[in-house]
């Protein structure tokens, strides 16, 4: 517990936290307010739904399920693919690139038949991306901006005790606490970027297997799932400690503009 007594939260923790949370929302509003206005009559609001309930699907429930039984629970497969870095990447990339192309493929082939204009696809990407960052990204990002808060105005204890903080869940809880009081306007910028990255990468994504699906191209899928794999897999890497932060994002620029420009060229 005296690693928490020892945390001080830096000057510039909370205010650049509260800016991330705040343009963590506006980014997949904004997203969505400013394609309907220019492209109302050939949009429909169901295809943003579409997006956001195939992701929570697809990689919060089926993807996670899977998780479950090959990282989480202790068995030979999760301790094969904890114990290699190469295993993990692979594993990672692999089931990312799958349950989520997969659900796209799904819904865009099998459900989404009406309306099936390029400017929806885009949408239908916009709320995939957005949902996201409101359903994954922006709960890390509050619970970081209240923690900073908590141990700026009060005790470690009462700060621990706020948050919920016990002996068994201080082990866990520390390194994200650190993270709060470290936060600074230049994480803030690197957490927008990768968003803003990301949410790219969903819309081009979405536009490539839209595109197979419409025009019966078989190879579109894999081609979105390599794609999708060869995007996370600095990521992955980060996660394991592997290599930088300001890699991860200098590979996610490059991968969103390689994926832009298939997506570019299929969507015109």
């Amino acid at each position: 517990m005296t690693e928490f007594a020892r945390i001080v939260i830096g000057e510039s923790a909370i205010p650049s936290l509260a800016v991330t949370v705040l343009l963590m929302i506006a980014i997949p509003v904004a997203a969505c307010i400013l394609w309907r206005a220019r492209h109302r009559e050939r949009t429909g609001i169901g295809w943003l739904i579409a997006g956001a309930v195939g992701f929570l699907v697809s990689a919060r429930v089926l993807e996670l399920g899977v998780h479950y039984l090959c990282v989480l629970a202790d068995n030979p497969v999760s301790r094969f693919i904890n114990g290699s870095t190469a295993a993990f990447v692979l594993y990672g990339a692999a089931m990312a690139g799958v349950f989520e192309e997969g659900g796209r493929q799904i819904t865009l082939k099998y459900i989404l038949k009406k309306h099936r204009t390029r400017e929806n696809a885009v949408l239908y990407g916009i709320g995939h991306g957005g949902i996201e960052i409101l359903a994954v990204v922006l709960p890390t990002m509050i619970l970081s901006l209240v923690s900073a808060v908590l141990f700026s105005r009060g005790t470690a204890a009462d700060a621990m005790q706020a948050l919920n903080i016990t002996e068994e869940t201080a082990g866990a809880a520390l390194p994200a606490v650190q993270a709060a009081a470290a936060f600074d306007y230049g994480m803030m910028a690197l957490n927008v970027m990768e968003r803003l990255l990301a949410m790219l990468v969903h819309i081009g994504l979405t536009v490539i297997v839209f595109e197979g699906v419409v025009r019966g191209r078989k190879a579109a899928l894999p081609l979105a799932i390599l794609l999708h794999m060869l995007t996370d897999a600095f990521p992955a890497l980060y996660q394991r400690g592997a290599v930088p932060l300001w890699s991860v994002e200098v590979w996610l620029a490059c991968w969103t503009a390689v994926v832009g420009i298939i997506a570019l060229r299929r969507y015109r």
